[in-house]
């Protein structure tokens, strides 16, 4: 029960929104805006699993929103080349997997820290991807890109299924395979990993290249509920990605966190805004309630484990 615990506590603070939302705001639970929501958070939810790994092995990625648009643009022009839909979904996915290996690279290989290397990839890509388009939208997209040829009505069915499926598939990886363990060493005890056979260096370039294909895919699929995609998209991700995977009770110092509480910190966090407007309170509230879910959830971890480490040392 107590390795559950953040997960728990989330999953409460849900349904406590909600029993408040239901009396007070029921027009919230009505279809067209469950429907809305979570069209809005399955590319956030994507994104926050590929943090999820980065985070779990003791690193951090903020260039994912830059990526995200790079992806979206990418996904748009391979679809008025003639491609089908699904392969231009592909292509963009290849492409956000190259960015994020080339990330994975310079982190992995070159022993750059993280937060360097992703916020210099951050503002390289988003200042060349501004260059190369002239800040133009990708528009006239074929008819077959938009919700992938799915009735409005059967997209969000596909699009829950990809999620479910993403979702348990990463989780039953990181609890039952060889590579999930990996992941866990190598944010718990790098050394210790290695020495105890771990490639924790193939893990850490590996899992940059996940988390780019994972935002690729996210990209694609936000773009395709549009008729034009915008080369701005993508502004503000990472803080929300990283804010989820946070609150889900991931230790952002690594080794710690699951699958679960990523997908309950995502429906918290992107519950928040449309909840205060539902409830009439100024939308500039969002973020400042946002940060203190973040701010508290690291105080908690803090405490935790300045608690564990007394416990240690008295037992000592």
């Amino acid at each position: 029960m107590k390795s559950h615990t953040r997960e728990i506590s989330v999953a409460l603070a849900i349904l406590a929104l909600a029993i408040i939302l239901a009396f007070a705001a029921p027009g919230y639970f009505s279809r067209e805006n469950l429907t809305d929501l979570f069209l809005a958070n399955v590319p956030v939810l994507i994104v926050a699993l590929g943090m999820t790994l980065v985070i779990l092995i003791g690193q951090i990625d903020i260039s994912v929103g830059s990526i995200f648009a790079i992806c979206g643009v990418t996904a748009g022009l391979l679809s008025k080349t003639g491609l089908p839909a699904p392969a231009a979904g592909l292509g963009a996915c290849f492409a956000g997997a190259a960015l994020g290996a080339l990330n994975g690279t310079l982190v992995a290989y070159l022993r750059i820290p993280s937060i360097v290397v992703t916020l210099a990839s951050m503002v390289a890509l988003r200042d060349a991807l501004r260059w190369q388009t002239q800040g133009s939208w990708v528009q006239d997209l074929p008819r077959d890109f938009q919700w992938f040829g799915l009735s409005q009505s059967a997209y969000p069915l596909a699009v829950a299924g990809i999620a479910v499926i993403l979702a348990t598939g990463l989780a039953w990886i990181l609890r039952h395979l060889a590579v999930g363990r990996a992941i866990y060493a190598t944010g718990s005890n790098r050394e210790g990993a290695r020495l105890a056979g771990i490639h924790t260096t193939l893990v850490t370039f590996s899992v940059f290249a996940a988390i780019g294909a994972f935002t690729g895919l996210a990209a694609v699929l936000n773009s395709v509920r549009f008729n034009q995609i915008p080369t701005n998209a993508g502004l503000g991700l990472e803080m929300k990605v990283i804010a989820a995977v946070v609150v889900g009770g991931a230790a952002i110092t690594g080794g710690k966190g699951s699958v679960l509480g990523t997908v309950l910190g995502v429906v918290l966090l992107g519950a928040i805004g449309p909840a205060l407007t539902f409830l009439g309170v100024s939308v500039y509230w969002e973020r400042a309630v946002q940060g203190a879910i973040i701010l508290a959830a690291l105080v908690i971890d803090a405490v935790r484990m300045r608690h564990g480490s007394s416990l240690a040392t008295s037992h000592a």
